[in-house]
């Protein structure tokens, strides 16, 4: 099981990592938009958030039900936000930092909550 849920974190990890490295790699860039790394590593984050949630539970670990509640909202949001705006050309600065910036407020709940 500790196996599981290390490979379960690594790829969590990769998913943010391509949600905050996607957001990153256009701050200098005039238009905007939500690339394909943007859009599978938010569901890639949201499916092993989830899975991570199941095999701690299956663990029998104390579980924030309210952290998790409220990083799945911010997880949903991201999911949401990337799959509307995935074939566009270009997304407004707003929409753009509202993905990246919730991917870092994620982060940020994870670590500190």
């Amino acid at each position: 099981m500790d196996f599981a849920r290390d490979l379960l974190l690594v790829l969590h990890f990769i998913g943010l990592a391509a949600i905050i490295g996607g957001f990153l790699a256009q701050t200098r860039s005039p238009s905007k938009r939500i690339g394909p790394a943007m859009l599978h590593g938010a569901l890639t984050a949201l499916v092993t958030g989830i899975l991570l949630v199941g095999v701690a539970e299956m663990r029998d670990v104390d579980v924030n039900h309210i952290k998790i509640g409220v990083k799945l909202v911010i997880a949903l949001v991201i999911a949401f936000l990337a799959w509307r705006r995935r074939k566009a050309e270009s997304v407004s600065t707003g929409e753009w930092g509202a993905v990246g910036g919730l991917a870092v407020v994620n982060v940020v709940l994870a670590v500190f909550w």
